[in-house]
């Protein structure tokens, strides 16, 4: 087995956006990098491919963003809301004060991910796609190293100040330090189909929570070159409960008289695939010494419309500013490494609050009308959600319980 005598400030396990946004960070605060992807770019994520506006306000800062309007993709201005009696509302988008910033975009995360990968390679000291992490390395109570496997079987072992678990969902960072739990109550699981020729698409993305997939919702996405994003999503604990058939679920929609003849002429792509989604209706715990979880593995998507690139994002730059902080000042214990999650709740844990309650309405038919109906005659609802997404809309109000009595019931 082959031992890097290098020592890296950072070494991130996992090249999405997570990861790569840390790597990119990771470069602006002065941090040597390593970035290990067990996989090869470009590959796929099942995903809804939404790029919301917070996403943009990332890649803004990060000069991305008109890199990003290079690749294949649809622009999207506004998200439409389907309720079980079928009362449409569509909600334009804020454009968070940048006429040139597109306030969203659909890009397949096949692109995505490639595009932001690349990016972030030129950014790190070192990077190693084909880089399976088996285990790590531990000197006394501190995380300090990975050892894992290249294709073609060769064992490497590779030493950091700390280790960024950007491995999604099966993080191998969570398991290993065992902050790793499979709850279902707080886990929800989505098919992703790829569809040709569904008609009705245009610069909206699209959730219906209609019976068919209740207490689920079906989205529909356009992505680039006329392909739409299609797929449900559900939580894990009532799917296993009433014992309910995803793809089954899937087809009784697409074919059910709401969207039958939207889907006449629809061509599948591929077959439904499937993926679990850790919300962030937990608040995990996602540090410790010498490590730090980013992403899907810190369990932050959106528990009401299953976004998690935005979040994702947003953890990486966290990460990078705190790992330059605790080098500096030579402590990379889980108590200097805690501001990583304060700072990350200060400013993801009031709309992850707002989204929980958003999923609960979601659980339950009348309450999802009449929320619904209530946002199509009341601008104030629209303006919230639409702020929301543009995260334009102040913590104190997301946090006030009293904002949303008014809101809702006045």
């Amino acid at each position: 087995m082959a031992n890097s005598n290098e020592i890296y400030d950072i070494i991130i396990i996992g090249g999405g956006p997570a990861g790569a946004s840390a790597a990119l960070y990771a470069q602006r605060y002065g941090l040597k990098s390593l970035l290990l992807e067990k996989d090869a770019f470009p590959r796929d994520k099942i995903c809804g491919d939404a790029i919301s506006g917070k996403s943009m306000n990332i890649l803004k800062e990060l000069k991305l963003v008109q890199k990003a309007l290079q690749q294949p993709m649809a622009i999207v201005d506004s998200v439409t809301f389907g309720s079980p009696d079928h009362q449409q509302v569509n909600i334009p988008f804020r454009r968070n004060g940048n006429d040139d910033l597109p306030t969203g975009m659909v890009m397949r995360r096949q692109v995505f991910d490639h595009f932001l990968f690349n990016e972030a390679q030129t950014a790190a000291s070192r990077t190693l796609e084909h880089f399976t992490v088996k285990k790590l390395l531990v000197e006394g109570e501190f995380v300090n190293g990975v050892q894992g496997e290249h294709a073609d079987g060769q064992q490497e072992s590779f030493y950091g100040k700390i280790v960024f678990g950007a491995d999604g969902f099966k993080s191998v960072v969570s398991r290993e330090t065992g902050l790793y739990e499979h709850d279902p109550a707080h886990w929800v699981v989505a098919l992703r189909q790829y569809y040709k020729n569904v008609d009705g698409l245009d610069k909206q993305i699209e959730l219906h929570y209609i019976d068919e997939v209740q207490p689920g919702y079906l989205w529909i996405f356009p992505a680039d070159d006329g392909i739409a994003n299609v797929g449900i999503g559900m939580l894990h604990q009532t799917m296993k409960d009433r014992r309910i058939d995803l793809k089954g679920a899937l087809q009784s929609a697409v074919q059910s008289p709401a969207f039958r003849e939207r889907f006449k002429n629809a061509e599948p792509m591929e077959s439904p695939r499937g993926w679990n989604l850790p919300v962030g209706s937990k608040h995990r715990r996602n540090y410790g010494n010498g490590f730090l979880l980013l992403g899907d593995a810190a369990g932050l998507i959106d528990p009401f419309t299953g976004e998690g690139i935005g979040n994702a994002l947003y953890s990486g730059r966290q990460a990078a500013r705190t790992a330059r902080e605790a080098i500096d000042q030579n402590d990379l214990s889980a108590e200097a490494l805690k501001i990583y999650d304060e700072r990350l709740w200060a400013e993801l844990g009031d709309e992850l609050r707002v989204s929980t309650n958003l999923q609960r309405i979601g659980r339950f038919r009348f309450l999802l009308n009449f929320v619904l109906n209530k946002a199509a005659r009341n601008d104030e609802v629209k303006a919230l959600i639409s702020g929301m997404m543009a995260d334009e809309v102040p913590k104190t109000k997301l946090a006030n319980p009293l904002f949303y009595l008014k809101l809702f019931f006045s």
